[in-house]
């Protein structure tokens, strides 16, 4: 039996307690405000989610403000912005993260 999200009749709580428990092992789940700590759930969820939590993140902010608010990081992995930037069909260099990362020269380039 699958479990679908509705965001309707979904608490703000319950949306966290759905999320893969590696998101959030270095806080706790509880106090976790979805409205507030946006930036963090959605850093979270692009960076170390699986494919679940993206499809809770996409159904509780969509993709507009995902989007929005991915393209203000100070840094995110190349894999990531590469999967934020197609979905949404921003370009990486309007996110914030490319060009941040790009004026950053590496100490070691492998």
């Amino acid at each position: 039996m699958t479990t679908t999200f509705q965001p309707d009749t979904m608490s703000d709580s319950n949306f966290i307690f759905k999320c893969s428990p590696h998101l959030f092992w270095d806080v706790k789940r509880e106090e976790i405000d979805v409205d507030k700590n946006k930036s963090y759930i959605i850093g979270q969820v692009l960076e170390y989610g699986k494919l679940k939590d993206w499809k809770l993140i996409l159904s509780y902010y969509g993709m507009e403000q995902i989007a929005r608010t991915a393209m203000n990081f100070r840094s995110l992995e190349k894999k990531a912005l590469s999967f934020i930037s197609q979905l949404s069909g921003i370009p990486k260099e309007q996110f914030r993260c490319y060009t941040y990362q790009q004026s950053i020269p590496p100490h070691w380039n492998f």
